[in-house]
């Protein structure tokens, strides 16, 4: 933490090689974060490259007393409701399959199967929704961190986990991938 700091410090003198180490550090698991949401690596390129432009127009509004990664994070969520609601649309992962050598070609293609049915179930559930599920159970954040991201109570965090988890179920239900 106190290495972001002084990244940011150096960052708001215009020393774009700190902010390129921020960028560095913090990109891969921003570019995780677009996956999750969008399903697509240009869209997750996209929120990737918007949150560290806005990061750097923004960097003065940064408060050194919270983690440089919550304030960050915070406006990939933004960033990322944003692109959602701009563009409505829902692509389909493609998901190039890899058998490891010593597993067996069936377990490992209905491992694939159910990740990819998950997935894009998860690509239809609403973008509010779909949030709190990839924040709760791909980012493992706790509720009340995930009330701070996303500027809700966390009761409605709670409630929107528990609708966003029965959507999903009736939606892998009408697939046919549960049972």
């Amino acid at each position: 933490m106190e290495e972001d700091i002084e990244l940011v410090k150096k960052s708001l003198l215009k020393d774009t090689s700190a902010f390129e180490r921020l960028i560095d550090k913090y990109q891969k698991p921003i570019y995780n974060l677009g996956m999750r949401m969008f399903g697509n690596s240009d869209d997750a390129e996209d929120l990737t490259q918007n949150v560290f432009v806005k990061s750097w127009e923004r960097m003065e509004s940064y408060n050194p007393k919270y983690k440089f990664f919550s304030w960050l994070y915070r406006i990939a969520i933004n960033e990322s409701l944003n692109l959602s609601n701009r563009e409505k649309k829902k692509e389909r992962i493609e998901f190039e399959e890899r058998y490891q050598a010593n597993a067996s070609v069936e377990k490992e293609f209905d491992k694939n199967e159910q990740s990819i049915n998950i997935h894009n179930a998860l690509l239809e559930v609403e973008i509010e929704y779909r949030t709190v599920i990839i924040l709760r159970h791909y980012m493992d954040l706790s509720y009340a961190e995930i009330a701070d991201l996303v500027s809700i109570p966390e009761k409605t965090v709670k409630s929107r986990l528990f609708s966003a988890r029965q959507k999903l179920k009736d939606i892998l239900l009408r697939q046919g991938s549960l049972e």
